[in-house]
């Protein structure tokens, strides 16, 4: 029960956050800025799950919220729902911190000092997702 316990807080965590930001208004700010302000849809939500993940540390409550969040823009804009996926999960990895369990487990596992974890685990995290929303803005140029 105990690993299912951690995943469903999770999952309530990114619920309740998502509720928080939508009902504050962001969700129609976003939805606003993005037909009027001239920020495209997808690396706007890229951005959305960057700023969860690095703020929350959790993929998983970044991709959540990020996903509550980001219909209204779909909806404005015509984006591609499926494009938009892409971009929230490729936002979500961005930057493994010291608020990330996944952090911890890497940094144990392989016996690596924090500042090395930093150097490796957390680069690499970034680059694949700066790749991810690169390749997804292609994908958006060639459909």
């Amino acid at each position: 029960m105990a690993p299912a316990g951690a995943i469903i807080l999770a999952i309530g965590a990114g619920g309740a956050l998502k509720q928080v930001l939508v009902s504050a208004g962001l969700a129609d700010f976003l939805a606003h800025l993005a037909t009027h302000g001239g920020i495209p849809a997808l690396p706007m939500a890229w951005a959305v799950a960057v700023c969860i993940r690095l703020a929350t540390g959790s993929a998983t409550v970044a991709t959540i919220t990020a996903a509550g969040i980001m219909p209204g823009v779909v909806a404005a804009t015509g984006a591609s729902p499926e494009l938009t996926v892409l971009a929230i999960g490729a936002g979500s990895v961005f930057f493994s911190h010291v608020n990330d369990p996944g952090f911890w487990l890497v940094r144990s596992y392989l016996g690596t000092s924090t500042p090395d974890t930093f150097r490796t685990w957390s680069v690499l995290e970034t680059l694949i997702s700066v790749v991810g929303l690169v390749l997804v803005l292609a994908a958006g140029w060639i459909v």
